[in-house]
């Protein structure tokens, strides 16, 4: 079978421009891209609004080839195919049946699956289910211990072996700044407030849950923040799916973008207002939206909306890419909207002191409206906040169902979210904070580069620690992730329905605390896997092909690529 080069041609002709200082005319480019159609290849580049932008805004994504599309939905068809035959197999007991059946008793039960959940998950997620769940026994630092699994019943269930895996470069978790560490002066503050405190507080906040560490909390985020008050939640998910309802109802519009995590999604559907979705980061469908609401109102009465609620995220977690804030703070001060901002993956990965978002644009924090973000990323805790006007922070402390039902945070915890913080600001009297924000901004901009150099297709804003590689074909997001793990190399996997079907992808996730030598070797396994998995299949033609048609020499491309070539 072949395979279109999964490579990122036009990364290729930029750094030969870059570094040979080529100047390409008009009738050059237009050559270019007709070959770039020739090889199936599209790339959406997003560039800025200069008039609300004081930095370079840059994104990229490429479009899935045609031929890569079509086998991958050739390859989906296969395996549908097949899975249909044997369960028609199974079912006339012609195959025997390794997969978890019903009883006898249960056969005219109502199903708790749909026909074809059950069928995808018995089929294609059966087979790659070993590279999910995995249980690690140490401290999710940049290096990581997993227990080792088997299964001999086809991924049904796994058993241990007895034997650790030691010493796992760890790609997977959220531990941008490295404070998921189990040493240092956050370590040690946690075990003293443990011992001074214990370690749950078995009430809410308004009964006898609330701590002077708590407030001591929300007010060193407010302050961290620039707003004027801020709210601690005990769970990341909650503080956007129970506090969305206490903020809009019946009669409020809530625009939302297409890629809003799963917890955003719930919170506008439990709140039962009206929800539109636009294009993703796309502020043409969102003034659209906007306008249309305006013009309109609501449905059948036409009365005005009681309230229009903008919802977004300061980094997306499955594509890397950066939210459009100052645009899309200009309409919604043009439309008189209100924003909501989930910060869960900027708060602390983004901006020159770690402040997220809006100070990575240089942008004033109260033009926000609800500023929401988690700790359990950048900061190494568990939780998140929503921070904003004091009215807004009151009202959500007695209105809010994660505030007056849910358990008090944790004291170490807490304590956890203050040290690092503080830290961050530089207020224990160190840089180690503000040297971590720089080193995470330095390996961001390092492996992705790298990664464009080699020839992967990656996705999101240059400047994004989440760095999605796609893989595209199903059967590679099973193949990339157990060979990579063979390598003492630990990475998230994703396919559909977390992604689109022909969008399968592995996510990288750089930390501060992951050296050079580090990413080194990420880099240095992860083409040699691309290889094994039959991804840069026609690769070295496609590229030959290129280098000569635009009056470079081959010669460079293999002193580049000699060890991919060698494979």
């Amino acid at each position: 079978m072949i395979h279109l080069p999964c490579v990122s041609v036009i990364t290729q002709v930029k750094e030969c421009c870059r570094s040979r200082s080529v100047q390409w005319s008009g009738k050059q480019i237009k050559f270019l891209f007709k070959m770039f159609e020739m090889f199936g290849l599209q790339v959406h580049h997003s560039a800025c609004n200069g008039g609300l932008y004081s930095r370079p805004f840059y994104e990229s994504f490429e479009e899935t080839p045609m031929l890569v599309a079509v086998l991958t939905y050739m390859g989906y068809g296969i395996l549908t195919i097949f899975g249909y035959l044997r369960d028609f197999m199974r079912q006339w007991k012609i195959e025997k049946c390794h997969i978890a059946r019903e009883r006898e008793e249960q056969k005219d039960f109502v199903p708790l699956y749909q026909d074809f959940e059950n069928f995808y998950t018995r089929n294609l997620y059966m087979r790659i289910r070993d590279n999910w769940n995995r249980p690690i026994c140490s401290v999710p630092g940049d290096k990581m211990d997993l227990v080792e699994r088997v299964s001999y019943d086809y991924n049904w269930t796994f058993g241990y072996t007895g034997r650790v895996v030691k010493d796992v470069i760890n790609m997977g978790s959220y531990n941008y700044l490295g404070f998921a560490e189990n040493t240092g002066s956050c370590a040690e503050a946690a075990a003293e407030v443990t011992v001074k405190y214990g370690v749950g507080v078995s009430s809410t906040r308004q009964e006898m849950g609330n701590l002077d560490r708590h407030e001591e909390m929300e007010k060193l985020v407010a302050r961290f923040l620039g707003v004027e008050s801020a709210m601690a939640f005990g769970m990341g998910f909650a503080t956007n799916s129970m506090n969305i309802p206490a903020l809009t109802g019946k009669g409020c519009l809530i625009l939302s973008d297409e890629l809003n995590h799963a917890s955003l999604v719930l919170g506008a559907r439990l709140s039962g207002s009206t929800i539109r979705v636009f294009k993703h980061n796309n502020m043409q469908s969102l003034e659209k939206l906007l306008r249309d609401a305006i013009v309109h109102g609501q449905p059948r009465t036409h009365r005005p909306w009681k309230k229009i609620l903008i919802l977004v995220e300061g980094i997306y977690s499955m594509e890397g890419s950066i939210i459009r804030l100052p645009e899309v703070i200009a309409l919604k001060k043009k439309y008189k909207a209100y924003l909501y901002l989930d910060e869960a993956h900027s708060i602390g990965a983004l901006g020159p002191s770690g402040r997220g978002v809006v100070e990575y644009f240089g942008l004033d924090p109260t033009d926000v409206d609800i500023m929401m973000g988690t700790f359990t990323k950048s900061f190494g805790a568990a939780g998140g906040y929503i921070g904003g006007k004091k009215e807004l922070i009151d009202y959500l402390r007695s209105h809010s169902h994660s505030a007056v039902y849910a358990t008090s945070m944790s004291p170490p915890v807490v304590e956890q979210i203050i040290t690092s913080m503080k830290c961050i600001m530089g207020e224990d009297g160190t840089t180690i904070g503000r040297e971590r924000v720089q080193q995470l901004a330095e390996n961001t901009v390092y492996f992705r580069r790298r990664l464009r150099e080699i020839g992967f297709i990656i996705y999101g804003n240059n400047d994004s620690p989440v760095v999605p590689v796609m893989l595209y074909m199903p059967a590679k997001i099973g193949a990339f992730g157990r060979e990579m793990l063979k390598r003492n190399i630990g990475v998230v996997v994703v396919g559909f329905p977390a992604t689109p079907i022909i969008e399968s992808r592995a996510r990288f996730c750089v930390s501060a605390s992951h050296t050079k030598e580090m990413l080194d070797q990420v880099m240095h396994t992860a083409p040699c896997i691309m290889l094994y998995c039959i991804l840069f299949h026609q690769t070295k033609l496609a590229m030959q092909r290129f280098y000569k048609s635009t009056a470079q020499t081959w010669t460079t491309f293999t002193e580049t690529h000699q060890e991919l070539l060698e494979i």
